[in-house]
């Protein structure tokens, strides 16, 4: 083994080999910048150019870019609140909450680090999991995976502090959503409703950047402000790395915690994130826990370690059982299959130099890709400080050719405005957001390993299994805590506290009323779903008939205290409140306007020309730039979507009238 590694090492030697690795840093840090794309569009960007390299030169290239996606996808998350990646949407919660305070330089700061050493402790992690990765991988069966998958969903209440029954009703909410298209355990179409569209579900990522992306533009919009206050990035620099290695604690869990959720398929980066910042939260002990979401360091620290960690974890089951962990994963399995590298226990003895490649490859790119991102984020950082409406003209542009990709079905453009709307009212809700994506994440491979359990085992025989009662254990122990906890600490305070996640983000709060209707609405959207669901075969009805019945149950707990805490303490807006709230709300309405024109734009004419359109009218309107400035833009948008289709592989939605030549 010392040999390979060796070997491996000595190889990177060759200024080849340290180019390709560089190329493939280089491109990943620019994918991950754009967002939507994350590492499956790193990987499938790079993959046409592999075939004409040398093995190692195209691991090279390949897990360059892997490794440096999740470091660089955090800038746009931590600045403007729009998620690089689906993984990312997690910074948005305590990184740009920071940039919002004037220290996006810090949160940048610990972003980085944290993902530079969740790469750097996931080659270690792929390194030791040669020798004992196999037997620990083999403990696992189905009903440990279906466990896993229910405690990964359980973390909902951990993730809303002071709002667990919303955090568990935006949990159901992501698991329907998970239930639309084709049912893992039968030929049958669930929630389709008769559109071709729906039959392959919803994507991870349109549904990421509607429910988070757009709910923010429209309300930063509608401040008409910049996403932070004050003038420069701040000199956060130095607080970030001191934050860093003041919670190293953090990094390792968060590390550890993306390497095991990389290792189980099905799970990947979102979930893994998500996890890491659940086991932060909840190791924190009384007032610390509450600082979470309004700017904690450690609410960076642990996911950032399990996003590049997760990566690495992914390499595990490719590499020593075939099994991808993941989609960029899946496509690097090709790569080896293409040059006659069989995964499993041969590439142990005869591949060996092949697997340390990979290790070197990851651990390089992780060093590399965060200094490069420390260089880049100091002029991108100052875009938290332009006015919104001004970064907004692009940005509406950039977020709906992102969503278009997975599907590339111009449908996915109304659905990611429909789930704008929705993300936007259950911001102001106070109805955590974050819950529902880790419902979503984790919809298919719960119901998957649930079939799987249910058919190989007795609900008597897989209950009692040792993994499934420690995780049963680490499920209730601390729901069953945190009920108590609130009985004891129950006072006679009139209006419950918004969720941690969501609080700072009005300033002009809606009446009452608002949350109660909103409540109401999933209500009826959970009897119905349960309705429809009985028309299913047995195998297909069962799973969603449980989630909706939940959700049903939920849905009215949540509406029964509301209307109790409505009758208790409900305080009249002043005539000032009424009449900024009446403001916002108008404000909001028209940047929906603008986005529902985009959309109506590029389903006539395509994307080209609707931005071409759109652009500077919503500059000229909104932005209110002046015409010299308003075509500068223009152009460099234009160009931004020219080199992108050219160079990177994106595909521009088409209109029905689409001029032939731009098709």
């Amino acid at each position: 083994m010392l040999d390979a590694a060796t070997s491996a090492l000595a190889a990177f030697l060759d200024p080849a080999m340290l180019l390709f690795l560089m190329a493939g840093i280089l491109a990943g840090l620019v994918v991950g910048i754009i967002p939507g794309l994350g590492g499956t569009g790193a990987v499938a960007i790079l993959l046409p150019f592999v075939f004409v390299l040398e093995p190692e030169q195209a691991l090279a290239l390949i897990i360059g870019a892997v490794a440096v996606v999740h470091t660089s996808d955090t800038i746009s998350s931590v600045l403007i609140g729009i998620p690089g990646s689906a993984s990312a949407t997690v910074l948005m919660l305590d990184g740009h909450e920071m940039a919002k305070q004037g220290q996006a330089a810090r949160a940048l700061a610990i972003a980085f680090l944290s993902s530079m050493a969740g790469g750097l402790l996931g080659a270690i992690g792929l390194t030791l999991s040669i020798p004992i990765a196999r037997p620990l991988v083999l403990l696992f069966g189905s009903p440990e995976l279906f466990m896993l998958t229910v405690l990964g969903i359980s973390l909902t209440a951990l993730l809303s502090s002071g709002n667990m029954l919303k955090g568990l009703l935006a949990g159901a909410f992501g698991l329907l959503l998970g239930q639309v298209g084709a049912a893992p355990a039968a030929a049958e179409y669930r929630y389709t409703f008769g559109s071709l569209y729906l039959t392959e579900g919803l994507d991870l990522v349109a549904v990421a950047l509607g429910i988070f992306g757009i709910a923010e533009v429209v309300s930063l919009v509608a401040r008409k402000t910049s996403v932070a206050s004050g003038s420069g990035i701040g000199t956060g620099w130095g607080d970030g790395v001191r934050d860093f290695f003041t919670h190293w604690r953090h990094v390792l869990r968060g590390a550890l915690v993306g390497i095991w959720a990389g290792v189980l398929p099905g799970l990947g980066a979102t979930a893994g994130t998500w996890m890491a910042y659940g086991q932060a939260r909840a190791t924190a002990r009384g007032k610390d826990r509450k600082k979470f979401g309004k700017g904690d360091p450690r609410g960076i620290v642990a996911p950032e370690s399990a996003n590049n960690s997760v990566e690495a974890g992914d390499l595990i089951p490719t590499l020593l059982f075939g099994i991808p962990g993941g989609a960029p994963a899946a496509l690097l399995l090709g790569a080896l299959l293409v040059f006659g590298i069989e995964p499993g226990p041969r590439i142990i003895t005869e591949d060996l130099d092949i697997v340390y490649t990979i290790v070197w490859s990851f651990a390089i790119a992780s060093v590399v890709g965060a200094g490069l991102c420390f260089l880049l984020s100091v002029p991108l950082a100052k875009l938290s400080y332009v006015r919104f409406p001004v970064l907004a003209a692009g940005l509406i542009v950039i977020m709906f050719t992102a969503g278009y990709q997975e599907s590339q079905q111009i449908s996915v453009l109304q659905v990611m405005l429909l789930l704008g709307a929705v993300g936007w009212l259950m911001k102001i809700s106070h109805i955590p957001r974050a819950p529902f994506l880790i419902g979503f994440v984790l919809s298919i491979p719960l119901e998957r390993y649930y079939y799987l359990t249910a058919n190989l085992y007795t609900f008597g025989e897989w209950a009692v299994r040792p993994g499934v009662l420690v995780m049963a254990g680490v499920l209730v122990l601390p729901v069953a805590l945190n009920l108590v906890k609130r009985l004891r600490a129950r006072t006679d305070a009139d209006v419950p506290e918004p969720s941690d996640d969501d609080q700072d983000l009005l300033e002009a709060e809606p009446p009452r009323s608002w949350p109660l209707a909103l409540t109401a609405v999933f209500l009826v959207l959970f009897v119905a779903a349960f309705v429809v669901a009985q028309g299913y075969s047995t195998n297909a009805r069962l799973v969603p008939s449980l989630v909706t019945a939940c959700g049903a149950l939920l849905a009215s707990a949540v509406l029964v205290l509301g209307v109790r805490d409505l009758r208790r303490g409900e305080r009249w807006q002043t005539d000032d409140e009424q009449k900024a709230w009446r403001v916002e709300l108008r404000w909001v309405l028209l940047a929906f306007a603008w986005l529902a024109g985009f959309v109506v734009g590029v389903f006539i004419v395509g994307a080209l020309i609707a931005a071409a359109l759109y652009v500077p009218l919503f500059l000229w309107r909104v932005a209110q730039l002046r015409w010299p400035a308003i075509a500068i833009y223009t152009v460099a948008v234009l160009a931004v979507l020219l080199l992108l289709q050219e160079f990177a592989g994106i595909v521009l939605p088409l209109g029905y009238l689409t001029p032939r030549g731009l098709m």
